[in-house]
């Protein structure tokens, strides 16, 4: 069994996946214990819908001729990105696309091939199983905040196990086709998907790590005297 931490460094999201079916319990047990995510005032706002074998080729069906009839896709009820996204996240957005395409030798300006490969999002990377998670429409930004770390649980509980995820915010601007397949209910938006299977660790895509910015970058250390962080930095060498 592994522990938090090994599951932490380990764990990248797959973009390719071995046909092999994910035991049910395993992903009844992954939900139980995801179910202990902290949540403000435990309000729990979400809800998870998880597919596979007809159910899931059907809403994969769906998609298609949805997309067929309309390329550009039905829009996403939240905005995903922010308008005009500033350094350095539009950065690390734009070092993200290029080195996953790289890694399938996709160039910048191949734009079909990165299409094509950006659709396959809506097939769930051929993962045996395909979530759907969703947020109650009247809850706010904090509550928002709770469904990422319930999406958190999920990925590292999966990982545990010996499987692999990705979570997909495209999934989000097919909440019109999402919504009639599930008939999820309409206080509900959609907020993302996640594949969920065994990684074909053959494929180049899965060798993807990603760049993770510098302790300097994302936090700072207040109130402590130099010898504390003489000691923080010598454990970190040792």
């Amino acid at each position: 069994m592994i522990n938090v931490t090994q599951a932490m460094l380990e764990r990248r999201s797959a973009r390719a996946y071995l046909s092999k079916p994910v035991p049910v319990d395993t992903i009844r047990d992954i939900i139980m214990i995801a179910r202990r995510t902290a949540s403000s005032s435990n309000m729990q706002p979400w809800r998870l819908s998880v597919m596979a074998g007809a159910d899931l080729d059907r809403l994969r069906g769906a998609v298609r001729q949805s997309l067929a009839a309309n390329p550009s896709a039905e829009g996403s009820e939240y905005r995903i990105y922010a308008a005009n996204l500033k350094d350095p996240y539009n950065r690390r957005r734009i070092t993200c696309a290029e080195d996953l395409y790289g890694t399938i030798g996709i160039a910048r300006e191949n734009k079909m091939a990165r299409l094509m490969q950006f659709a396959r999002n809506f097939d769930f990377y051929g993962a045996p199983v395909g979530m759907i998670l969703s947020i109650d429409r009247s809850m706010e930004q904090g509550q928002w905040a709770d469904v990422g770390m319930f999406l958190q649980s999920i990925l590292l509980l999966a990982h545990e196990r010996g499987l692999a995820t990705c979570p997909q915010a495209a999934w989000a601007a097919m909440h019109e086709t999402v919504r009639a397949h599930l008939a999820l209910p309409g206080e509900f938006i959609v907020f993302c998907g996640v594949s969920l299977g065994f990684a074909d660790a053959a494929h180049p895509i899965n060798g993807l790590v990603t760049e993770r910015a510098s302790f300097e970058e994302i936090a700072e250390l207040r109130g402590f005297t130099d010898a504390d962080t003489s000691a923080t930095k010598a454990e970190a060498i040792g």
